[in-house]
């Protein structure tokens, strides 16, 4: 697989990141409540910038990047399946962070768990990964709640460096992940 195919669930549709796809982008970010343990809402300028690093995953690994969720035709939030980035994540080959992101209005709907699902699915059957994990703040309580649901396992409690600390960073950062063979137990 040379890049990154268009997924589906049975709500929503995942469609590669693209250009046209940044005035979403803005809105997502510059909503202090989805922004709440990432830092602070983020300005237009900024969204631009992250913009196009997001975009760039998608050249790092083939079949990695962001996906932005549709869902009866309304932007949802992205998805995203990235190689690691920093040495305590692990090695690169064979291994992918998940994350979502989702407007507030679709928040509680189950969406964010169904598209990282299918991410489940494509990065272990379509892209032969051998581990997926997730990170979010340990505060981050909803998020925690969707890595566990879609079967991910709590890996680990640690420390980052933040530049300026998010209320709650005192708790630390937890990750959470899933092999490849435990996702095949999950589904069969």
């Amino acid at each position: 697989m040379t890049g990154q195919a268009t997924l589906h669930t049975g709500r929503l549709s995942l469609v590669p990141l693209a250009e046209e796809h940044l005035d979403h982008e803005v809105e997502l970010d510059a909503d202090p409540e989805v922004m709440r343990y990432l830092g602070a809402a983020r300005t237009r300028a900024e969204v631009e910038r992250h913009h196009r690093d997001r975009l760039a995953v998608a050249g790092i690994v083939p079949g990695l990047g962001f996906w932005v969720g549709v869902h009866h035709g309304q932007f949802v939030g992205w998805w995203i399946l990235e190689p690691p980035t920093r040495a305590d994540q692990g090695p690169v080959q064979g291994q992918a962070e998940l994350g979502y992101r989702l407007l507030r209005r679709h928040w509680r709907q189950g969406l964010a768990g169904e598209g990282a699902r299918e991410l489940l699915r494509h990065g272990f059957t379509d892209l032969g990964l051998h581990r997926i994990f997730a990170e979010t703040m340990a505060v981050n309580e909803a998020s925690r709640a969707t890595m566990a649901s879609i079967g991910l396992r709590y890996v680990r409690t640690f420390h980052a460096d933040w530049d300026e600390p998010i209320p709650g960073a005192e708790h630390g950062e937890v990750e959470y992940a899933i092999t490849r063979e435990q996702w095949l137990d999950r589904t069969r």
